[in-house]
């Protein structure tokens, strides 16, 4: 599936969600990334979804700008804060704070050893975690995205490619699952 067959999935009331992918994803949208973070950032963000549909358009897009250590580290992103939003808005949201003294105890080695420049990989992590809703974990990737040197714009982009792929989805789901309805109607 290409971005082109996702963005024809999309219904008329999403024509918004269509144009605004295609910006999002090229550099004159995503202004202070190179297409290496566009698009990783994209993919990262896709898996966050859990949309089949979008994963396989982003990817299909990604994988002629993507190497392999970047489609790893944007799957690793996915992966590893998916689990890392749960545990850290937890922590940031209950009023017993006794709770962030304890060890997390939770494995997080591929943060430390992402297979790609570090920066990069807590852009994608930021991406995955707007998407979660996590905002502890969002305030501890833009510290080190900008510690790494990219800009507030280039950091403003990533979150624009993670809410525009973020809305895909749920144009994709709505349309399934309406589909779905007026089937069991009939």
């Amino acid at each position: 599936m290409s971005l082109n067959d996702l963005k024809s999935h999309l219904a008329d009331y999403a024509k918004d969600t269509k144009l605004n992918l295609s910006k999002v994803l090229s550099e004159e949208g995503a202004p202070d990334l190179t297409p290496t973070q566009i698009y990783a950032t994209a993919l990262a963000s896709a898996y966050a979804t859990q949309s089949e549909m979008v994963v396989q358009a982003i990817a299909a897009e990604a994988a002629a700008v993507l190497s392999d250590a970047d489609m790893q580290a944007a799957k690793a992103a996915a992966s590893i804060m998916g689990m890392n939003n749960i545990y850290y808005r937890f922590l940031h949201l209950v009023k017993d704070k006794e709770f962030g003294s304890l060890p997390a105890n939770l494995r997080m080695q591929v943060i430390a050893n992402p297979g790609v420049e570090k920066v990069e990989f807590e852009l994608y992590s930021l991406a995955v975690s707007a998407i979660n809703g996590c905002g502890m974990c969002m305030e501890a990737h833009v510290h080190e995205v900008l510690k790494g040197g990219i800009s507030r714009l280039g950091i403003q982009s990533a979150i624009r490619i993670a809410s525009v792929v973020h809305a895909a989805a749920q144009s994709v789901f709505i349309e399934q699952s309406g589909g779905q309805a007026l089937a069991n109607a009939a």
